[in-house]
């Protein structure tokens, strides 16, 4: 029965049918029918070393049994601390510092709360407005829809609602770029961040800019006194081949935001991870400069042992070398498909593969191929594309692509 469940991204009403989940290993959903299927998404990009894998299932079980849950309100526990200092370990300096929340939405919210009494803090209140980019997505709730692309369609009916931000094309040339430049020293005044996803937009349709690109759009927002926030939500933890995707490059951000892969798709957990510089300018003689924000279930235990649990995979097992195997594969299996004319672009980066198509398609349609085919492949808006577990053996990698095959074939 469905009837009391709203499901999210979902006309319920047109909805004809529903996939019903009834247990999950490796990359394999096995449904209440019987039936089974490989993910292709990992869970919307989480279960980075597939589904319950025995370590992480152990370290959970374990803090079960000794604190399932401790708020972060003037009390500490050992999963965070753990934690904290394992992903600032990982991570380059000057970032420093984590704040944790329950999501990527609001690991972004916090982003940019931080920012905004960062400079209040520094005696420049007036610094409040954020630069973002088209066909990028940062979340779900106000200030996180705020920074995403307008024209995308699940925010658009709320645009009205929101604070205006400045969001703007990704640059792609030199007369880009001087534009870019002389819009920030206009705005620079009472701007305060930009932020970006590096290297890959993935919710926005898995579009890909240049690691150049990159390094240019930080350096010139550290040129007007802008704060640099990398949203590596989708990206980090080995989604590109690096470890975080900023780590191809030889910029650093001020701020960086982590979620969905956290946890090894266990259990919901995000971290905010602020520079020294950030950080310090909360540090006063007056309470009121403190960083007022505290979600209930901010460094849970259970998902801060999970989290522990799968950093330490990445350490033991070749997920990093995985991710690039996946791509070359993909670019090698899927370059065909580019004789189909409904075939505009492909693209394929670490354990990403996306297929663009050059006109729209029925999704609804679309999803149902794929389930016909055995496989979890939800596309966003005209692009195909999958995600899965970077551990994900060769046989499900290459059903998964056969099944893009199958449909584009259908569809051509």
């Amino acid at each position: 029965m469905i009837d009391h469940l709203w499901l999210p991204y979902t006309q319920m009403k047109t909805q004809e049918s529903f996939i019903h989940a009834e247990e999950a290993y490796g990359t394999t959903i096995i449904l209440k029918n019987g039936s089974t299927l490989i993910d292709g998404i990992a869970s919307w990009w989480t279960a980075c070393h597939g589904y319950r894998h025995k370590k992480i299932e152990e370290r959970v079980i374990a803090q079960m049994k000794k604190m399932p849950h401790m708020m972060l309100g003037g009390i500490v526990h050992d999963p965070a601390l753990n934690l904290s200092k394992k992903l600032t370990d990982l991570l380059d300096a000057p970032l420093e510092h984590v704040f944790f929340s329950e999501s990527g939405s609001v690991s972004v919210e916090i982003a940019m709360k931080m920012v905004i009494q960062y400079f209040q803090n520094c005696k420049q209140p007036e610094k409040k407005k954020f630069i973002s980019f088209n066909n990028g997505y940062h979340g779900d709730t106000f200030a996180a829809m705020s920074v995403c692309d307008p024209n995308e369609g699940m925010h658009a009916r709320f645009n009205d609602s929101l604070i205006k931000q400045y969001v703007l094309d990704i640059p792609s040339s030199q007369p880009d770029f001087s534009h870019l430049d002389n819009f920030i020293e206009s705005v620079s005044d009472h701007t305060a961040a930009i932020i970006i996803e590096p290297i890959l937009q993935a919710a926005g349709g898995m579009k890909l800019h240049d690691v150049g690109t990159l390094e240019r759009i930080a350096r010139l927002a550290r040129k007007h006194n802008l704060i640099v926030i990398f949203d590596e939500i989708a990206t980090g933890f080995g989604r590109t081949g690096e470890l975080f995707a900023y780590q191809h490059t030889n910029i650093v951000p001020d701020i960086i935001t982590l979620s969905k892969a956290l946890t090894g798709g266990t259990l919901p957990l995000a971290a905010t991870v602020a520079s020294k510089k950030i950080y310090e300018s909360f540090l006063t003689e007056d309470y009121e400069d403190a960083f007022m924000h505290g979600p209930t279930y901010c460094g849970n235990p259970l998902a801060c042992s999970a989290a522990l649990a799968s950093i330490e995979l990445f350490e033991e097992e070749p997920r990093i070398e995985q991710a690039k195997e996946i791509e070359a594969f993909c670019k090698a299996s899927l370059s065909d498909l580019l004789k189909y004319s409904i075939v505009k672009e492909i693209r394929c980066m670490g354990a990403m593969a996306a297929i663009e198509l050059s006109r729209p398609t029925d999704l609804i349609q679309l999803r149902a191929y794929f389930l016909e085919e055995g496989v979890w492949i939800r596309p966003l808006s005209n692009v195909i594309y999958i995600m899965p577990s970077l551990n994900i053996d060769k046989s499900s990698l290459e059903k998964l692509i056969k099944a893009i095959e199958q449909i584009i074939q259908k569809i051509n």
